[in-house]
């Protein structure tokens, strides 16, 4: 009798304990459904009262951000349910890294990016914790019509527990998580990654198409550091390997990150070709003590010893206050005017390089859906004209001539006005 009363006892603890994993499974599968293994950071601190002296307004309310968040959500969730079968449309991959007091340079870096490109974006937002709610936030925050051409997700900073604080710190705060997509985004082929301070003035979609022009070998693109080698940086102080005569800017880099992953890298420092993961750290244990611009010099001695993995674009999409200051030395931008403005040394913040700055803050000031000639270019073409003073105001018609042609495009497909 005793043995039948031990294997009940048995039975139901089994059982017991049986339900309570499966209920755990199930709402671990709900909480992050939409997910892709990153922790999103979408739930913000919420008042339970209206806030104090203000009126309780009758009829329909826009909702916070937080519930279009999750009635998005839903929807999403709803809709595969369904069994609903949708063609997929071709999405964009781009990346960016937020640090310290980087939030809003980084918002009007993708505000620049959704206003112009033409497909579906799906932005991977790397950034400190303190940061996510105001990306989230304010994301959410845009009009539907310009917020359902993009999808997003918020990522935590993320690098190898081993000399992660070395990482960090290297160069800027969280610069080199770049260098570490390929092993954190490993479902995802290929990506565009920008620094914080670009501004695109021409849609995603051409820097994306460079791809299709990857050779077999080809697994990653930038734009040479400078055009002319007696004043590029690399050429004359480097006490490291680069890549060509001038040394690549990875500022704007595009990655074929599943090349990248499955691909052996020639170096210094074996005789056999090592994977990217194994390749980082040697790297930076050997020169770090020689180098100056942190994972942009590692990317140089990449490519430096595998030259034949790089696609080179023109510096049109990659235009720096190096190309003005000494003079005008981007013959690309030239002829077909700034594809994307890079504001690298803060400029977009001071008044070194008040072109720079006046292009930044008409983006930023840019209220989406209206007329963006009236409300952007006209106000951003008077504010040159009075940069002329500087090597690069001399050069403001280059600063326009894309962006005019962007502006009359999306000019033609939105709807003004609320």
């Amino acid at each position: 009798m005793r043995r039948y009363i031990r294997a009940l006892l048995l039975c139901t603890v089994f059982a017991v304990f049986s339900g309570l994993y499966v209920y755990s499974k199930l709402f671990n599968t709900d909480v992050s459904a939409g997910g892709n293994g990153a922790r999103r950071a979408f739930i913000p601190q919420r008042g339970t009262g209206g806030r104090r002296g203000s009126a309780v307004r009758a009829g329909p309310q826009k909702p916070h951000w937080y519930n279009r968040y999750i009635m998005r959500q839903s929807g999403q969730i709803e809709g595969a349910r369904s069994g609903v079968q949708r063609r997929p449309e071709p999405t964009m991959h781009l990346a960016v890294v937020a640090c310290g007091e980087r939030l809003e340079e980084t918002l009007t870096m993708i505000k620049s990016a959704v206003l112009f490109s033409v497909k579906c974006l799906y932005l991977h937002v790397f950034a400190e914790d303190q940061l996510h709610a105001g990306f989230v936030e304010t994301l959410e925050s845009w009009p539907d019509s310009f917020r359902s051409r993009f999808n997003y997700t918020v990522y935590s900073i993320s690098f190898p527990s081993e000399n992660a604080g070395e990482w960090k710190k290297l160069f800027k705060p969280c610069a080199s998580q770049r260098l570490f997509l390929p092993l954190i985004l490993k479902d995802i082929d290929s990506i565009v990654y920008v620094d914080s301070d670009i501004l695109f003035l021409q849609p995603v979609d051409g820097l994306w198409d460079f791809l299709s022009q990857f050779s077999p070998s080809q697994l990653a693109a930038m734009s040479p550091e400078h055009e002319e080698p007696r004043i590029a940086w690399y050429s004359r102080f480097a006490r490291h390997p680069f890549y060509g005569r001038t040394g690549i800017n990875s500022g704007v880099m595009l990655m074929n990150m599943t090349r990248m992953r499955s691909t052996f890298f020639k170096n210094d420092m074996t005789r056999v070709g090592l994977r990217w993961e194994e390749l980082l750290m040697p790297l930076l244990q050997k020169y770090k003590l020689n180098i100056t611009w942190g994972d942009q010099d590692l990317l140089n001695i990449i490519f430096h010893h595998n030259p034949e993995f790089l696609l080179e674009f023109p510096c049109k999409w990659n235009y720096r206050p190096d190309h003005c200051i000494y003079g005008s030395n981007c013959a690309s931008a030239e002829e077909d005017g700034i594809y994307v403005l890079h504001g690298n040394r803060g400029v977009y913040h001071d008044y070194k390089q008040p072109a720079f700055r006046a292009v930044y803050e008409a983006i930023k000031k840019y209220s989406f859906g209206s007329d963006p000639v009236p409300s952007l270019l006209d106000p951003l073409t008077e504010e040159l004209l009075k940069t002329t003073h500087t090597y690069c105001g001399k050069s403001n018609a280059l600063f326009t001539k894309r962006l005019a042609l962007s502006l009359e495009s999306i000019n033609r497909k939105t709807p003004h006005g609320r």
